[in-house]
């Protein structure tokens, strides 16, 4: 996002040149040098002073935003031999053709215009498969992040999938409400990855149609007449509607004539109808940028230059140059859309109030103060800056000042079922059961699964449980919870995982959650329940202890559940509870020793510290917590795989010069009855087995097992550059399905199909 008007500027510097030269001559015929020189510096500062301010401040933001976003790229493009090193260059890219599928922007209105995003191989792929509840947003102050992460589509760009076990994330979803993916390419469409991990946490997210300095063609023609300016912003409804994403960000960084402002207005007002017409509760925000009178002029504020396009949005990012007390200004004229009003924060600085980076805070206390919107822009910077820990801590700290200053964290779950095994969408290892399936790198941020708080629920101890997240083992996925620390055998830690909001009926619930811990050191859950009337706390225990009883509404000893094929070190404890007409709100994990001392011992409980050396001692406590599960059924069922059609629309045999041969295929499937009363299907593990030739080793079958290669979140895969090696005829397939509710098929009840790869 700009600051000034680039052309307009250089006219005025180009101005300002002239000016010193003429004075400089004049003056030299009357005075020494240095007399002239003075002379010159002062009237030329007291003439323009806001205009070299403006230019100081010009270069700084585009040094400040281009540097780390030029050398990120650079870093990357020099930690991978590319072909074009090689003296081949990569062929340009075609979208309609086969490949692995990517997310991409649309870089012109032609593309727009003519729905040829539709037509492109990698559409299907870019759909977001997690609903999101046609809700709207909370009247009170909200945050509203927008990405800009290194100029966009890095590693999130591989919809399927990365390799990078560090690419960036964000898991402090409980603390936004909007979440707006830029870039500075015309149409950004927001990465189904951002999509759904947000929409799993209840975020609403947005893509940004942007015209720039540059645009001059695009801005003539959008806004060239009200039919133009109506048909594009049908063409951004359809985009949205049909990549599942709940409206737009426009950024209008380009001054316009005042019959173009009517158009302008046009364009605004008829994409707000039309996505609120056919998408309830989606949003369409407008950048402080032009003004009704057509000039890019910031205003910093909403007043009367820009309310204009406000009263026609559903809010205002307003420019980051905002003063102390410029958001009491803004609630002012936003009258009772004041929580519509979102005040820019740089988290990079650049002329933000309160200094953003560390101090990001300082300008969220002030919003606060003032019940107005945040809207937080480049929170990557505690990504692409270098500080003084690893990103993993550095981001808990900074997203931890965040919480401290605003105060108001959204609650999660509010449906059932309920499923989370705490993995971030990147990590080292692929687990199931507690079993390794991959020692591959990877990040998909589609994966990831709802974040925890880890809240502490009563630091009145000075004893302490770290809580924090671990990439090295787990149960299914990629990560689990480690909780480390010491504590005494009187006492336990209570930690919040989740803040909930969910009515209960009279259908019981069913819940599961894996753990593993070393000697004593043991760990529970408690569910605390609310109803007009009444306070329960009910904890699930896998032994009943006396240690428990007064602290509990009620304690509920767990049974353990066989998992065939599950790792020993992991145990799965099952538990039920009925609480018809009480709401769910919160999950804690309790940690606890399993050797009490004798008598009802008074409750301590810890402080969850997170990335805190460890202390050395006789109560040292160690427990990791796979994955919890809560759902209204015992085991769901999963249709048999005669009740799936598993296609292959692409397959590609490819021969290297020398020898090798690979093989790329694009695998689909669906229900044949999509009627069928089956559960919500979230995700689909994918497998491969070789086949033997029959004339070859009869034992290769049996040796042979499936591999894991991936995970599609659609109906459909692309499996590219699999060594077909000598003595199989073919490949099998098989598509594990996977409940949002946590459940897994079996992979020999799985649908799969065949391929004969001989030639």
């Amino acid at each position: 996002m700009e600051i000034l008007n680039v052309p307009l500027l250089f006219i005025e510097i180009l101005v300002c040149v002239m000016f010193f030269i003429c004075l400089f001559k004049l003056i030299l015929k009357c005075s020494s040098l240095f007399s002239s020189l003075l002379v010159v510096f002062y009237a030329f500062l007291s003439l323009y002073k806001s205009s070299f301010r403006n230019l100081f401040r010009t270069i700084r933001f585009h040094c400040c935003k281009t540097l780390p976003s030029f050398f990120f790229k650079m870093a990357q493009q020099t930690s991978v031999k590319t072909k074009s090193e090689s003296g081949l260059p990569p062929p340009p890219f075609d979208p309609t053709e086969p490949s692995i599928p990517i997310a991409y922007p649309i870089k012109t209105l032609k593309d727009l215009e003519s729905r040829a995003y539709f037509n492109s191989f990698h559409y299907p792929f870019n759909i977001s498969t997690v609903p999101l509840q046609p809700a709207p947003l909370p009247d009170r102050r909200r945050i509203l992040v927008c990405h800009d992460m290194a100029g966009g589509y890095i590693d999130d760009k591989w919809i399927q999938g990365g390799t990078n076990p560090d690419a960036y994330a964000i898991w402090h979803w409980y603390l936004i409400d909007v979440f707006v993916y830029f870039s500075h390419d015309l149409v950004t469409l927001p990465p189904p990855l951002w999509t759904n991990t947000a929409h799993r946490h209840g975020v609403k997210v947005l893509g940004t149609f942007i015209v720039e300095g540059g645009g001059t063609d695009v801005r003539d023609t959008l806004l060239s007449s009200k039919d133009s300016a109506e048909m594009y912003a049908e063409r951004l409804t359809e985009l949205s509607m049909a990549l599942g994403f709940d409206g737009w960000l426009l950024n209008m960084e380009i001054s316009v004539s005042l019959e173009q402002v009517t158009h302008l207005k046009e364009f605004v007002s008829h994409l707000t109808q039309s996505m609120h017409s056919k998408l309830p509760g989606s949003l369409v925000i407008w950048y402080d940028s032009v003004t009704v009178d057509g000039q890019l002029r910031w205003q910093n504020e909403l007043n009367e230059k820009n309310k204009a396009f406000f009263d026609i949005s559903d809010g205002i990012f307003v420019n980051y140059w905002w003063r102390e007390d410029t958001p009491k200004k803004s609630a002012a004229v936003a009258g009772e859309r004041q929580h519509d009003v979102y005040m820019g924060i740089d988290v990079f600085g650049r002329g933000t109030f309160g200094g953003g980076g560390w101090n990001t805070n300082v300008a969220l206390e002030v919003l606060k103060r003032d019940d107005v919107s945040a809207a937080i822009f480049a929170p990557g910077w505690v990504y692409e800056s270098e500080q003084e820990t690893d990103f993993q801590t550095a981001q808990n700290k900074w997203w931890g000042l965040v919480k401290q200053s605003w105060e108001i964290v959204r609650s999660y779950p509010k449906l059932i079922p309920f499923y989370s095994n705490f993995d971030q969408g990147h990590g080292y290892h692929v687990f199931m059961d507690g079993v390794k399936i991959s020692d591959a790198s990877w990040n998909n941020l589609s994966c990831q699964s709802f974040q925890p708080i880890l809240d502490v629920i009563d630091a009145s101890s000075s004893l302490s449980v770290q809580a924090y997240s671990n990439f090295e083992i787990a149960f299914n996925g990629g990560g689990s919870i480690e909780l480390k620390g010491t504590l005494e055998q009187n006492s336990y830690s209570k930690i919040r995982l989740f803040q909930g909001e969910v009515t209960l009926g009279d259908v019981p619930l069913f819940l599961m959650y894996s753990s593993m811990s070393n000697e004593d050191s043991q760990l529970a859950l408690s569910l605390e329940f609310f109803s007009s009337t009444d306070k329960r706390e009910v904890l699930l225990v896998s032994n009943i202890k006396e240690q428990f009883s007064t602290d509990f509404t009620e304690v509920i000893e767990t049974s353990p559940l066989a998992v065939p094929g599950r790792s020993p070190d992991w145990f799965v404890h099952v538990g039920r509870i009925l609480m018809s007409g009480y709401r769910l709100t919160n999950i804690n994990v309790v940690c606890y020793r399993s050797k009490p001392q004798t008598g009802v011992p008074k409750h301590k409980p810890g402080v969850v510290m997170k990335n805190h050396p460890l202390v050395s001692s006789s109560s040292e406590y160690f427990a990791r917590l796979g994955n919890i599960i809560v759902r209204s059924v015992d085991e769901p069922n999963f249709p048999p795989p005669s009740s799936w059609l598993v296609r292959t629309p692409h397959v590609r045999r490819t021969t290297d010069p020398d020898g090798t041969r690979t093989l790329d295929v694009h695998i689909t499937w669906e229900l044949k009855d999509n009627s069928s009363d089956w559960v919500v299907f979230e995700r689909y593990n994918m497998y491969v087995m070789e086949i033997a030739k029959e004339d070859k080793n009869p034992l290769a079958k049996l040796q042979n097992v499936p591999k894991y290669v991936g995970v599609a979140h659609v109906k459909a895969f692309y499996a590219s550059n699999i060594a077909i090696p000598s003595g199989i005829s073919g490949f099998k397939f098989i598509i594990q399905v996977c409940g949002v509710d946590g459940s897994i098929q079996k992979l020999e009840d799985s649908p799969f199909i065949n391929l004969d790869v001989s030639w």
